[in-house]
């Protein structure tokens, strides 16, 4: 009999055990089973071919709709060309090598599953010699043996077509033995959850939908009850030590600035304000995620939030993702503060702090003033990259931790800044992200965290208008776009072009070599000067230069003596050029939703409109350009963000938010299984609180450490 914890090898032989290891990273029984179908074919029924991914490997079932043999051009030999279809769109199938041995089978009017990685080839899909499979006629038996009605469509590799799976899991299931159920008994009837091997038996070879979505139902629990066991104990954890608490005081540097503001702060901005007062005044650490929209004012709230710790005799950092960022948080802290946050100068006000910069590659005369300052107290607000939190740097009285940019700062981070604070304590966390993130993703991916959103845009943001630009089908529209920018700097504008690379480095091709490597800031730079703008003043901006020479080209570029800023996105957040109406994002297909969205929220920030455009490559029909077709089809952060949930695989958000490890998250929707996820949450913490090390509950316990990995396991560990 066969058990989960089992390896492979003895099951399966050794050469297919090791193809499912190197290829798909399953190792043992259960990785194997939890290796779920993607979707479900039935017999007679065509898979949609929209959608399709260049450089996936995808497995469609399709009718035959056109045959055709010819002599290869350059070499001697045939191709055999194929034209499938799902009664909609069409894909092409090319098969070199011995052609003449597939015509028996792919015959007019066939139906079959056919397997390979999506290539383009003349601006059209297709796969290149492709494994199949037929489902009709009389040679189907070895289909039938292991497929009912309905047939499993596996997530499959390059020599391990989805049929090939189905029988290795065909394998497994025959001698799989029923071991004692991870969840307890009454959990289980509590909600109606079908028995795990059941589950397992049901995923892989449903005889109906009713008896698939019950086994749905079961495995979506499991895995929305281990990610919130992690955070319940991380909750648990985090409550249960002590954070130096600062109430508000009358009469500080809090009052004084919101006295001096020039504005009126939005009552979103008010009502967030009130919260994390609050948090700050307790004697448990703050743990709040802020989002909202590019220019919703998170800054001014962050602020205030760390002159409330300073004026309880307490210190704040502000940590940023990029050198050039923080660089521009501290000028910026300090333009808002104006002499309040010029401790120690000649002018300053009577109780003012000092905001001293911290980075890494600062002289080291520089540096050593920095945590000089850091570590005596003298800068009330210390601002710098992550480097911030690494051992080197002390604080004399550490209160309050502001990170910019939640999904480059993970938990891994968060549990760094652990006992930084005074007598042994964690100081408060706000987290801010520009990034708008449905409750549902809030409640899995960021679940040690209280959320709250800044929805309000202040008055006087200017529109944008996002258009892409498919230079694969319409090459002549670049020019128009190069001419487009010429426009808008004759205007007396400015505008950035984005690339995804600097250009310095080796080009790595995450495709194998299908797709050319990505464009490259040196490369476009020099293409644009010496071609369609050498009438232009270009800039060039990325993480590797020196800090003063990106400092330096970032005060041009802002004082208006340069037009154009060739750059990475190294200016993705945080930087204010109201003058700059004109983005041009090269290989945009090679950005996220999230990331795109964030670029063009560098344009339109002043009275004058922005226009971003979308350069790409990718063919109409691919997965890809839907993502690009959704940026441009609206600006609103939280629909986008629920867009780029419904088009990528949301199995992928939690590991990327979190570790970067494989994510347990497979069949777990973070849009359509809401109520799933608030009822796992809400009894983790009833388990958590009365068991916080699982101890009464081994078997919840292996299961969170079989479907979380042991890398995002060691969080509790941490704790």
């Amino acid at each position: 009999m066969t058990g989960l914890r089992d390896k492979l090898t003895p099951l399966l032989g050794a050469k297919t055990a090791k193809a499912l290891a190197e290829s798909l990273d399953i190792h043992t029984v259960a990785d194997l089973l939890r290796h779920y179908p993607r979707r479900y074919a039935e017999r007679g029924e065509l898979t949609d071919i929209a959608g399709l991914e260049i450089g996936e490997h995808a497995t469609v079932m399709a009718r035959v709709e056109k045959v055709t043999m010819r002599r290869m051009r350059n070499k001697p030999g045939h191709i055999l060309e194929l034209v499938i279809t799902d009664g909609h769109r069409r894909l092409s199938c090319a098969f070199f090598g011995r052609p003449h041995q597939h015509e028996r089978q792919l015959r007019l009017g066939r139906t079959g599953l056919f397997a390979g990685k999506v290539t383009a080839f003349r601006n059209t899909l297709q796969l290149a010699n492709p494994e199949y499979q037929m489902v009709d006629g009389d040679d189907d038996s070895a289909l039938d043996d292991f497929l009912g009605a309905i047939i499993p469509v596996y997530p499959a590799a390059s020599g391990i077509p989805s049929w090939s799976i189905a029988r290795c899991v065909r394998q497994v299931l025959d001698t799989l033995e029923r071991e004692e159920d991870p969840v307890p008994r009454a959990l289980r009837e509590r909600y109606h959850l079908m028995d795990l091997f059941d589950a397992l038996q049901n995923i892989h070879r449903p005889k109906d939908h009713a008896a698939r979505e019950a086994a749905e139902k079961r495995l979506k629990w499991d895995e929305a009850m281990a990610v919130q066991l992690i955070f319940a104990q991380r909750r648990f954890s985090a409550v249960s030590r002590p954070a130096p608490a600062c109430a508000r005081t009358t009469g500080g540097l809090l009052d004084a600035f919101d006295r001096r503001l020039p504005f009126e702060l939005t009552e979103g901005q008010r009502a967030v304000g009130e919260d994390i007062a609050a948090d700050l005044s307790g004697e448990h650490p703050m743990n709040r995620l802020l989002q909202g929209e590019v220019g919703s004012g998170k800054t001014v709230v962050a602020l205030r939030a760390m002159l409330q710790v300073v004026d309880a005799g307490r210190q704040s950092a502000m940590l940023a993702p990029t050198e050039v960022l923080a660089a521009q948080h501290a000028r910026s802290l300090r333009e808002m503060l104006g002499d309040l946050g010029q401790a120690g100068e000649l002018g300053a006000a009577e109780n003012a702090t000092k905001v001293t910069l911290l980075t890494g590659s600062m002289p080291a005369k520089e540096r050593k003033q920095a945590l000089l300052d850091a570590a005596s107290g003298a800068a009330g607000i210390v601002v710098g990259t992550h480097a911030l939190i690494q051992d080197t740097v002390s604080f004399a009285d550490l209160g309050l931790v502001v990170v910019d940019e939640q999904h480059r700062f993970g938990v891994e981070q968060r549990d760094a800044l652990r006992s930084r604070a005074a007598n042994g304590g964690s100081p408060h966390v706000l987290v801010m992200t520009a990034t708008p993130i449905p409750r549902t993703v809030a409640m899995t991916v960021y679940g040690d965290l209280e959320t709250s959103a800044l929805r309000h845009m202040p008055v006087g943001r200017s529109p944008i208008k996002t258009s892409v630009v498919p230079v694969a089908e319409k090459p002549a529209w670049l020019d128009r776009a190069w001419q487009r920018l010429i426009e808008e700097v004759r205007k007396g504008h400015q505008a950035y072009v984005v690339c995804p690379r600097i250009g310095d480095e080796p080009a790595s091709n995450a495709n194998g070599g299908d797709r050319r490597p990505p464009l490259a800031v040196l490369d476009v730079a020099a293409e644009l000067a010496n071609g369609p703008l050498s009438q232009l003043r270009i800039g060039i901006l990325h993480g590797r230069m020196p800090p003063d020479e990106k400092d330096a080209v970032m005060r041009a570029f802002a004082a208006g003596d340069l037009d154009v800023l060739v750059a990475t996105t190294v200016i993705e957040v945080g930087v204010n050029v109201p003058n700059a109406t004109m983005m041009v994002i090269m290989d945009a297909d090679r950005f996220g939703v999230s990331q795109l969205h964030q670029l063009r929220g560098r344009v339109g920030r002043g009275s004058v409109p922005g226009l971003c455009l979308l350069v790409t490559e990718t063919l109409d029909g691919t997965a890809t350009r839907e993502r690009l077709a959704a940026v441009e089809s609206t600006t609103d952060g939280f629909e986008l963000s629920r867009l780029d949930l419904e088009l990528r695989r949301e199995g992928d958000i939690l590991g990327a938010a979190q570790s970067g490890k494989r994510s347990g998250l497979k069949l777990l929707s973070l849009l359509r299984d809401e109520e799933v996820i608030a009822r796992a949450r809400e009894r983790a913490q009833e388990i958590v609180s009365g068991d916080p090390a699982l101890e009464r509950h081994p078997g919840l316990a292996l299961m969170v450490s079989d479907l979380v990995d042991s890398d995002r396991a060691e969080y509790l560990e941490k704790s």
